[in-house]
């Protein structure tokens, strides 16, 4: 069941992308550099791919939803395992792995077609 909009989805990408940018210092791990290149790069590569989706929060709208919706899930897998792949865990694992799990969530629960999308499918 998609029960996140792309609208939302959008929203849920910016915000998240700025949370993960201002992670290191307002979670204080900003001494951990594994943690903080981890939340730093996961927020830029957020802020990359929303701005290039085809999506209603995109720009120059590029990758396809689908593709999008499938780097949020591998982004997910990749952010919950990373404080044990770059030993950061005993300092801080809660954000990341939230995040992670917030990736996921919003990569399997978004629409993949827009509204627009769809009516044209139903109209062939």
């Amino acid at each position: 069941m998609k029960l996140i909009s792309r609208t939302f989805h959008a929203w849920l990408d910016y915000m998240a992308c700025a949370v993960l940018l201002a992670a290191p210092w307002a979670f204080k791990f900003s001494d951990s550099e594994a943690a903080m290149a981890v939340a730093v790069g996961a927020g830029s590569m957020i802020f990359f791919v929303s701005v290039m989706t085809r999506y209603e929060g995109g720009v120059f709208r590029m990758i396809p939803m689908s593709m999008h919706l499938t780097l949020d899930v591998l982004l997910g897998i990749f952010l919950i395992a990373s404080p044990w792949l770059f030993a950061f865990h005993e300092k801080v694992k809660w954000p990341h792995l939230l995040f992670g799990v917030i990736a996921i969530l919003a990569g399997l629960m978004t629409v993949r077609k827009s509204t627009n999308e769809a009516s044209a499918v139903e109209n062939i």
